[in-house]
C-alpha cells in the first residue's frame, strides 16, 4: 500500500502522501511549486523531502530506491541531461510517478529563441545571490552618505572623497548597482578629517576633484533651486578656491588616486574608479 493510500485510510479520506523534491541545486522552486499544487487538494499532512545538489547517478538511485519504497511521487528540476535521463528511467523501472518542472519550459524557450540552454545547475540562485549583494551595497551607500558615520568607511570597498558638487553620491549609488560597497566624505576645512579615514590604504580611497569655475556655476545652480541668494559663502569664489587647495593637500597626504571630475558624466566617472579598482584586485573588468 501506497503512502497515499495509507493516510487515505487513517483519514477515511484523499490525504496527499510523501513528495520527493529532487534537484541539482537547493531545490527550492520545486518545493515551492508543489507546495502551490497541494494547497489545491484538501486532505491534511504533506511530507515534503527536499533532496538538494543530487549530481552523481549513484545518489540519485539511492533516492529513488527510497522513493519507491514509500510509495510517493517525485517532482524535480534536474538541468543535466543525463541524469535527466537516469531519473525517468529509474522512475519507469520502479512505477514512480515522476514531474519534470523545468525541462518542458526550457524546451519551449529553446525553440522560442533558436538557443540552446547552458545546463548549468544553481544558475537562479546565483542570480538571486548577485541581487541581494547589489541590494546590501546601495543600503551600505545610502547609510555611510557624506560621512554620515565614519565608521562605515572601514567597511567600503571604495571611499570617495571631495569638496560638496563633486557627484560623490550619484557615483556611490552607480558603483552599488556593480555590487561595491562606496561610502563617502565631504572635505571641508573646518571640518576635521574622522581617524578611520586616516587609517585606510591609499588604493582604497579615490580623490575626486573638480575645475573651480565649474563648481562655481554648479553651486549657483543649485542655490537657485534652494531658493537662496547667489551671493551665500557656498558658491562663494574664494571660498571655492579655498576648499580646493584644502581638498588637493589632503589627497596629497592620503596619497590617494585622484579623477577629475569636471564635465564627466557620472557613469564615466565610475567608469574611471572601476578601473582604478579591478586593476587593484588584479583582474578584468
Amino acid at each position: 500500500m501506497s503512502s497515499w493510500e495509507k493516510a487515505a485510510a487513517r483519514e477515511g479520506g484523499f490525504t496527499i502522501g510523501v513528495i520527493y523534491i529532487i534537484s541539482d541545486s537547493l531545490g527550492e522552486t520545486a518545493e515551492y511549486v508543489a507546495r502551490a499544487a497541494a494547497s489545491q487538494f484538501d486532505g491534511g499532512e504533506l511530507d515534503i523531502r527536499r533532496v538538494p545538489f543530487v549530481t552523481e547517478a549513484e545518489h540519485l538511485e539511492e533516492v529513488m530506491n527510497e522513493a519507491a519504497q514509500e510509495g510517493g511521487i517525485v517532482v524535480f528540476t534536474l538541468v543535466l541531461p543525463e541524469l535527466k535521463r537516469r531519473l525517468l528511467k529509474l522512475a519507469a523501472e520502479r512505477g514512480i510517478t515522476a514531474v519534470d518542472l523545468l525541462g518542458p519550459l526550457i524546451d519551449a524557450f529553446a525553440r522560442a529563441t533558436g538557443r540552446e540552454p547552458r545546463q548549468e545547475p544553481g544558475l537562479i540562485r546565483r542570480l538571486d545571490e548577485d541581487y541581494f549583494r547589489k541590494m546590501e551595497a546601495i543600503e551600505f551607500a545610502v547609510k555611510y552618505d557624506n560621512g554620515k558615520d565614519p565608521r562605515g568607511l572601514c567597511h567600503a570597498d571604495l571611499v570617495l572623497i571631495g569638496v560638496s558638487r563633486t557627484s560623490k553620491t550619484p557615483v556611490c549609488m552607480y558603483l552599488a548597482h556593480k555590487r561595491l560597497r562606496a561610502a563617502n566624505l565631504a572635505l571641508v576645512p573646518e571640518v576635521p578629517l574622522p581617524e578611520e579615514l586616516l587609517t585606510l590604504p591609499a588604493e582604497k580611497i579615490i580623490g575626486l576633484t573638480i575645475d573651480a569655475e565649474k563648481l562655481y556655476q554648479i553651486r549657483q545652480e543649485r542655490l537657485k533651486t534652494l531658493g537662496l541668494p547667489g551671493e551665500a559663502g557656498y558658491a562663494n569664489r574664494s571660498r571655492i578656491e579655498e576648499e580646493l587647495a584644502y581638498a588637493r593637500e589632503v589627497m596629497a597626504k592620503l596619497g590617494c588616486p585622484v579623477i577629475d571630475v569636471t564635465n564627466k558624466a557620472v557613469e564615466e566617472t565610475a567608469d574611471k574608479i572601476l578601473q582604478i579598482y579591478y586593476r587593484r584586485e588584479g583582474y578584468g573588468k
